[in-house]
């Protein structure tokens, strides 16, 4: 950093004397400058000095000055207490007064409100108010500051206090310098944090004369920095994205500091305290103003200090801060050194950095990217034009004189030059022995080495060097003069290589030999061997050149910037340099580039370069060439290379040059070669042309490619007749099924042989299935004798019938018809038929599974009668299950869950007359009937509620038509029973009525209405708590199932050894006749009687209870006693196995009933033929004279 002044002007008096300059501001666009100098405004040209106005308005003297942001007015304020607002053409067009002198005055920076301070207050005055709102104060002012939105004001007194107003005037915050009174704040200004770009307040004091940080709130951060003098004005600097600050006082100069407060070197020295300074905005130009009346601007030039090595690149940023940035991965690290840097070196892992007062030197850790650790601090201050680092070593150029310094400090080595030296280049080597290029003044390019004392000269020319480079393998050097010259040297012999003018830098690829970049002109020239130049548009200075990346300098910022090689990549393919052209690709062409190097090179057989090419582009096609050429050499072993025209030949007809390459062939001896090539290209006719007289395979191959055309342009028809012709079968098959051409299929599948084309012919008949062809599919798979297949075709198209035929003759296949065929069936909602088939499958838990939901869902849906129907079914196929069973425990299990079943069946069945009763407005059954079905409910519910049935419903029906038919004691049962029972809403009412109307009657039932045990004869109770059976003797109820009413029947047993057949038999044969002796008028007669009509009855033994035979006990009828039974009294209930079959005897024989071969249930005859003609089935289990029995 260095300072240039441009204007100096001396301020005297009327009688010669020097006048204080007290205060300095440039004008909003930076064209003017502002000076307060003697009871004048001066008004300078701030590019000349030159004066423009002496502006004359105050009484005294003019202490402050202060231009708005807008640029239209200024105004100053002096000793006479006065402060006057002047427009940008030079006129007062305003004043106002305060009650002392006016110390300082600062526009806000967002608006035009102006605030002054004088000795005792301070005021705000905006152009919208008529009135100035002045602020008292504890205190002398002597500074105040804005900060940069215009929100804060700070005032610094003269008791060490600085407060922080807002626009209002109200105090926000404060801060208290140590010494109070004794140290007066002079100077302070809001700046930018740079960490975190917060504001920060800067303060200087006289009393401790440091300078300060702190927060909008007042706290103060960082820790002071001595000034060692009193500061008389501070502002802030701004350029090239650092903020600065200016401090200018008592050591009669204007200092730059850094932000956080580091001294960076004076800008303009004067003879007594410097008071004021200002800056120009987004300019280098500082302007100052001396108590000895000096008033001038001087600027400030701020060299670019940096270092590059290969990739890495240093530099100085903010003038304290070191910035390590990696030109290629584009990844910085910023390194604070707190105090102004001078020079810069960088090498390898090494970073040198040079302060006012000492060399820091840094290491980077290998295991870290760009991550420095400081080595080394050599507290010595070198004087030097050119720093240069090596491994242990640092490198001070001054002018003649290079030394070698280790990192202790010590001189190690001096070398004394014929020039001064105006180029250092360090090439490398090892430690301790590094070489040095050095371009020198004279012309001379000399090297040295860190261990020998004596320079070598390499070569001289007769112009001052300015740049110099050496080539990656240190066999050139590249220079560029005073009169701006590139010249390249072979340093072996020192023969001049090349030259090029208009060069100020130039810079040796690394990863090419032969190429080389340098700039000027606003041009960049890329230079590769001797080709000429290639030139594109740049401004700046190259100063390294890294494949296809040029780093360069422009301004203060070094940038990469990607240049195609693609011009010296061509230079060396029109040299048929073919593998210098592929390195040049290498470091960076584009695509297009890459391709016309791949193809120039497989045209003339350089196959390595051709592939690598390729491979970058990924050009699979061609790889797959290059691929196939490489082992056709390598198979063909010697004789391979001998002849090219195949491979020539190959890379023609890739290329598309059809007719070429398919008469190299034939020159060859390669015709299959072209006949492929033209098959390939759907070219037949010229195939044919190539095909010789014995080739049947190549005929084959273009029928079957001519196929594959047909198919390609939408000729399916001629595609499948010429596979069939080709033999390609399936191919056939496929493109005639995709059209749904059946009957070719089935002309295809006849011409097959069944055991040699079975697979194909499998195809076929799962096309026709999917066509719908159903019976052809068959018939194929008839000839094939595959029957599981036949099953399945059958149950795929649904063809249920056929399949179920299929079954009968082949059991086997049950499972695979019976099963989809049970699916179906429950998609179509035949859930009975679905139920059948799952059994049939031997699915057991799926057809239970059914039946189950079937029943449930009813109950849910309040169809009792279809769920009565269902729990039957699932009945009977428990009842299968038994059959089946292979264990005794297994049948005692099935049969008993078939009585639970069987009973939930009867239960539903004869609830849902209870249900319409309750819940809809009429009904067709009698109340007799209603009251008996009431009476069996409630006694098959005592031992627990069923799922959907209505407890209340039955209580609420029995008592209902017991009061209506008389039976009062059963109606006062059913009241108390009610108690116990939730009442819903709307029977409530009814109940109430029919409880009262109950109570009213008398305690008995009708004596008509007692049920009749017919195998005691005694009466029972119309409630029996020991459920459907006669309190006395046990003996279980007989129901009709249509109107509930106790039956005339008695359930008797045969003895162990008699089986059913035969006591069946036993009861239908006639008992034999015994003879008579009747006389009759002194004649004798001898007469026949029946038998049955003179033994006595085989059941009397158990009815009378004078027998000693218990009455709880079964009847056991032997041999004897069932040929006395009349086969019209008894009624057979066939079961099948493992229930035994049952018989019932009839008490009333004029009672007709009819017994219900299905289900075993037994009605009266009446009844059931009503109800048979009405429907046409059993009313309980749904069948008819025509469904099976058990």
């Amino acid at each position: 950093m260095r300072t240039v002044p441009i204007w100096v002007d001396k301020v005297h008096t009327r009688d010669n004397s020097e006048q204080q300059i007290y205060d300095l501001c440039f004008s909003a666009d930076g064209i003017q400058l502002i000076a307060a100098a003697g009871n004048k405004v001066l008004v300078y040209e701030a590019l000349s000095g030159t004066l423009l106005h002496s502006l004359k308005g105050h009484k005294d003297t003019v202490y402050c000055v202060a231009f708005a942001k807008d640029g239209k007015r200024f105004a100053s304020g002096g000793a006479d207490k006065n402060v006057i607002i002047w427009t940008s053409s030079m006129e007062a067009i305003l004043k106002y007064s305060h009650n002392d002198a006016i110390q300082c005055v600062s526009y806000n920076p967002v608006s035009p409100i102006l605030a002054s301070c004088s000795s005792s207050d301070f005021g705000l005055w905006s152009p919208e108010q008529k009135n100035v709102q002045k602020y008292k104060v504890n205190s002398h002012i002597c500074t105040c500051s804005w900060n940069d939105d215009g929100t804060l004001l700070a005032l610094g007194l003269a008791n060490g206090t600085v407060t922080i107003r807002n626009r209002s005037g109200e105090e926000k915050a404060k801060v208290e310098r140590p010494g109070g009174n004794q140290s007066p704040v002079w100077a302070l200004c809001w700046n930018i944090n740079r960490t975190d770009q917060t504001e920060l307040l800067c303060v200087t004091d006289w009393g401790n004369r440091t300078l300060s940080f702190h927060l909008p709130n007042g706290m103060q951060i960082r820790s002071e920095k001595h000034l060692g003098f009193n500061a008389c004005r501070i502002v802030p600097y701004r350029h090239a994205g650092g903020d600065y600050l200016l401090v200018c006082g008592s050591n009669r100069q204007c200092q730059l500091f850094s932000s956080e407060g580091y001294a960076l070197g004076p800008v303009a020295e004067c003879s007594k305290w410097v008071w004021a300074t200002a800056t120009k905005l987004n300019s280098t130009v500082v302007a100052v103003g001396s108590e000895d009346g000096t008033v001038g601007c001087h600027q400030l030039i701020f060299s670019t200090v940096h270092g590059l090595y290969k990739e890495r690149y240093a530099f100085r940023e903010h003038l304290t801060d070191v910035v390590v940035h990696h030109l290629l991965t584009e990844e910085k690290v910023r390194i604070c050194c707190r105090d102004l840097i001078k020079k810069i070196a960088i090498y390898k892992n090494r970073l040198a950095v040079q302060l006012q007062e000492k060399l820091m030197i840094y290491e980077q850790q290998e295991s870290e990217q760009l991550h420095y650790v400081l080595k080394e601090r050599i507290s010595q201050n070198f004087e030097c034009s050119l720093m240069v680092i090596c491994t242990n070593h640092i490198i001070l150029c001054h002018e003649k004189k290079l030394q070698s310094v280790n990192f202790q400090g010590v001189k190690e080595r001096e070398w004394t030059l014929d020039s001064p030296v105006r180029y250092i280049k360090i090439v490398g080597g090892p430690a301790n022995k590094e070489g040095l290029l050095l371009g020198l003044k004279n012309g001379q390019v000399s090297k040295i080495f860190l261990d020998n004392p004596f320079p070598v000269e390499l070569l001289k020319i007769s112009v001052p060097i300015r740049c110099l480079d050496l080539s990656s393998s240190r066999q050139k050097v590249a220079i560029v003069d005073d009169n701006n010259t590139c010249s390249v040297y072979q340093l072996s012999n020192g023969e001049l290589l090349c030259q090029e003018p208009h060069a100020n830098s130039v810079a040796w690829n690394i990863h090419c030999e032969d190429m080389l970049c340098f700039s000027g002109q606003n041009w960049l020239n890329i230079k590769a061997s001797n080709f000429p130049c290639h030139q594109q548009k740049f401004q700046g200075y190259v100063v390294g050149f890294y494949g296809a990346k040029i780093f360069c300098l422009q301004g203060y910022s070094m940038t990469t910037l990607q240049v195609p090689l693609s011009a010296p990549m061509y230079q060396y393919l029109d040299r048929k340099l073919y593998r210098e052209a592929y390195e040049v690709a290498c470091m960076g062409v584009t695509e297009a580039d890459w391709s016309q190097l791949a193809h120039e090179s497989v045209n003339a057989l350089e196959l390595e370069i051709a592939t690598q090419a390729f491979q970058r582009i990924q050009d699979y096609k061609y790889l797959e060439l290059m691929e196939s050429i490489a082992n056709q050499k390598r198979l063909g072993g010697p004789q391979a290379n001998l002849n090219h025209n195949v491979f020539i030949g190959d890379i023609l007809a890739w290329q598309g040059k059809f007719n070429e390459a398919a008469r190299l062939y034939r020159k060859c001896g390669r015709s299959d070669k072209a006949v492929a090539l033209f098959t390939d290209l759907r070219l037949f006719d010229q195939a044919q042309e190539y095909l010789s007289s014995d080739s049947t395979a190549d005929r084959m191959t273009i029928l079957k490619k001519r196929a594959d055309w047909a198919q390609n342009i939408h000729d399916p028809r001629t595609a499948a007749e010429m596979y069939l012709n080709a033999g390609e079968i399936l191919k056939a098959v496929e493109i005639i099924a995709a059209n749904g051409w059946t009957s070719m299929l089935v002309d295809a599948s006849r011409k097959l042989d069944a055991k040699d084309q079975a697979s194909t012919l499998r195809i076929i008949s799962d096309h026709l299935r999917r066509l719908g062809s159903v019976q052809l599919a068959c018939d194929i798979l008839r000839r094939l004798g595959d029957t599981a297949a036949l099953a399945a075709a059958l149950v795929e198209c649904g063809a249920w019938t056929e399949a179920l035929a299929l079954v009968k003759q082949h059991p086997d296949l049950s499972r695979n018809v019976y099963l989809p065929y049970a699916r179906w069936l429950a998609e179509q909602e035949q859930f009975i038929e679905a139920q059948q088939a799952y059994y049939e499958a031997g699915c057991l838990e799926e057809a239970e599974r059914v039946l189950n939901t079937l029943a449930m869902n009813a109950v849910a849906l309040n169809k009792y009668e279809d769920a009565s129907h269902f729990f039957w079914l699932f009945a009977k196929h428990r009842l299968q299950l038994a059959a089946k069973a292979e264990s005794p425990n297994e049948t005692l299990k099935h049969v008993t869950q078939f009585h639970a079943l069987e009973r939930k069946s009867s239960a539903y069945y004869a609830y849902k007359a209870i249900h319409r009763f309750t819940n809809e407005p009429f009904t067709s059954s009698l109340p007799e009937a209603l009251f008996n079905m009431a009476r069996y409910l409630l006694h098959e519910t005592l031992h627990g509620p069923l799922t959907g049935i209505s407890q209340f419903a039955v209580v609420y029906s029995l008592m209902k038509h017991a009061k209506t038919l008389g039976a009062y004691k059963t109606a006062k049962h059913a009241v108390t029973l009610l108690q116990n029972l939730k009442i819903p809403a709307q029977f409530q009412e009814s109940v109430d009525l029919a409880v009262l109307s109950i109570r009213a009657q008398p305690y008995q039932d009708a004596e008509d209405l007692l049920p009749l045990c017919y195998r005691c004869s005694m009466s029972n109770p119309l409630y029996n708590p020991r459920g459907n059976c006669c309190i006395h003797c046990g003996e279980n109820f007989i129901f009709s199932f249509i109107s509930f009413e106790i039956l005339p029947l008695v359930e008797f047993y045969v003895e162990e050894d008699i089986s059913a057949v035969e006591a069946q038999q036993l009861i239908k044969t006639e008992p034999p006749k015994r003879p008579l002796d009747v006389k009759n008028g002194g004649e004798d007669y001898q007469l026949y009687e029946n038998d049955r009509q003179s033994t006595a009855d085989p059941f009397a033994s158990y009815f009378y209870p004078h027998q000693l035979r218990d009455q709880t006990s079964k009847i056991v009828l032997n041999r004897d006693a069932l040929l006395q039974l009349k086969p019209t009294e008894v009624i057979i209930c066939r079961w099948p196995s493992p229930l035994p079959s049952q018989y019932y005897r009839n008490f009333l024989p004029d009672v007709a009933l009819k017994h219900c071969k299905h289900c075993n249930k037994i009605f009266h005859a009446d009844d059931y033929e009503l109800h048979y003609l009405q429907k046409n089935q059993c009313p309980f289990c749904r069948s008819n004279r025509s469904s099976p029995t058990f």
